[in-house]
């Protein structure tokens, strides 16, 4: 005999009451979490740029131990799991130090929030790191080998020589590793941090509508994903290349990935 099935009935009211942001937004909790994942995303995937572009250099280095020391940064951060990270980071380092409230440019960034950043930023350097290395590599070394010759000292060549053409290289990848950010900041939920689905999850703890709720949601990272799509294709039509950009929209970009790139997020994700 086949067990029953109970009919579960769709609440359209509830759906697009919390779609449509007019709506939406006048619960202060779901405005707020909103902004918090997009400064969250923002502020990570920067501290992921500056170390990764860092971990670069260093990776370059000629002293083997600085070397060793970037690569065992790597093999931790891309071996272990993000959510275990960010646990580690709050729940363990809390034993030592509590992360308290700072304010910042009119924001307050409650401790698990500011966990969440720098755990995500951490992370990302790691792939970012690999970034970076990849686009250098992609330069060809006659070039930094023509600058030495001409007594072109080694962070000279790297500033006005390989990295304003690795850029080109670099941009790509990076655009996605954003893309990937404003999803990651989900898992921030682990160690308490309230952001957009943080907020529609304690929203859904007293409506009980988890189909409708996180439904609606899912159109707002959909959204925020297709926005960053439009923008990452105007930052590269300022570099150049056109004819590698026609065609890749922000929806291609999601049904088929960055067309083109160097295939380094790809590999490093792997």
């Amino acid at each position: 005999m086949l067990p029953l099935i109970a009919t579960y009935h769709f609440d359209w009211s509830v759906f697009w009451a919390y779609l449509w942001p007019p709506t939406a937004f006048h619960n202060s909790l779901i405005a707020s979490g909103f902004w918090v994942t997009i400064y969250m995303a923002v502020l990570a995937q920067t501290m992921g740029v500056v170390l990764g572009a860092v971990g670069a250099m260093m990776q370059m280095s000629h002293r083997r131990p600085v070397r060793w020391a970037v690569a065992a940064y790597i093999l931790w951060f891309r071996g272990t799991p993000l959510l275990v990270q960010l646990s580690l980071l709050y729940f363990g380092i809390a034993a030592i130090y509590s992360f308290p409230d700072v304010h910042l440019l009119g924001l307050t960034l409650p401790g698990a929030v500011q966990a969440g950043i720098i755990g995500l930023g951490l992370n990302e350097a790691a792939f970012m790191t690999e970034i970076f290395r990849a686009g250098i590599s992609s330069i060809d070394r006659g070039q930094t080998e023509a600058a030495k010759a001409l007594g072109m000292p080694f962070r000279t060549t790297m500033r006005w020589v390989i990295l304003p053409q690795a850029t080109r290289v670099i941009i790509p990848p990076l655009g996605n590793e954003f893309n990937n950010m404003l999803k990651s900041t989900t898992l921030v939920v682990v160690i308490g941090g309230v952001e957009l689905f943080s907020a529609i999850s304690q929203v859904n703890a007293v409506l009980f509508k988890p189909f409708e709720l996180f439904l609606a949601v899912s159109f707002y990272y959909l959204a925020l994903t297709i926005v960053w799509g439009w923008i990452q294709a105007w930052i590269e039509s300022r570099l150049g290349d056109q004819k590698r950009l026609r065609g890749s929209g922000p929806i291609t970009r999601l049904l088929r990935g960055q067309p083109g790139a160097l295939g380094t997020v790809e590999g490093a994700r792997r």
